[in-house]
């Protein structure tokens, strides 16, 4: 019980990191970004990232379970979900996989599937006195897209989070 409710505190504390916002927005566009400094290594930081499964919230996946994602670390390797009927549904691709820069991803996420003219998703970082700045970017074009800023916003900030408690503490957020 102290275990989960000490998990719980410190998921709070990363669901809303030192600097999220929704850096731009028009009708057409969105850009949203978080970072924040973490005492890790940039390897810890970007065999996180591949372990998405572990980290993302099931509760944005189309299956339930966030353990049925994949993301392998390499160029064109797709970001996708095992469906239960056997089926796969793709989230996105790997654009970029570099182990001294992050990960970049074309990710038309949740409700902006067929409705992006450009999705593009980075997981990087930089270094910081006394360790990385774990950086997440997600810049998003289309058609009325815009309105969709906030409540991806929202999510996003979910997952970031929910990555930072990963890499931190190396086990899935509150024990999903």
């Amino acid at each position: 019980m102290l275990r989960s409710l000490l998990a719980a505190a410190a998921l709070a504390l990363c669901a809303t990191p030192a600097a999220a916002e929704v850096v731009e927005k028009s009708a057409d566009h969105f850009v949203l970004k978080y970072n924040i400094g973490l005492e890790t290594t940039p390897e810890d930081i970007y065999l996180s990232i591949g372990d998405v499964g572990q980290w993302w919230d099931s509760a944005h996946t189309y299956s339930g379970d966030a353990r049925n994602l994949t993301l392998p670390l390499e160029v064109g390797a797709c970001f996708c979900e095992a469906m239960p009927d056997g089926t796969t549904f793709e989230h996105g691709r790997v654009l970029e996989a570099d182990p001294e820069l992050g990960v970049l991803l074309d990710a038309p996420l949740g409700p902006l599937k067929g409705k992006t003219t450009m999705s593009r998703l980075s997981i990087g970082w930089s270094g910081v006195h006394m360790g990385w700045e774990l950086v997440m970017t997600y810049v998003v074009r289309g058609p009325g897209v815009g309105a969709y800023a906030d409540a991806v916003d929202g999510v996003m900030r979910v997952q970031y989070g929910r990555l930072i408690y990963f890499v931190e503490y190396g086990q899935t957020p509150l024990d999903d």
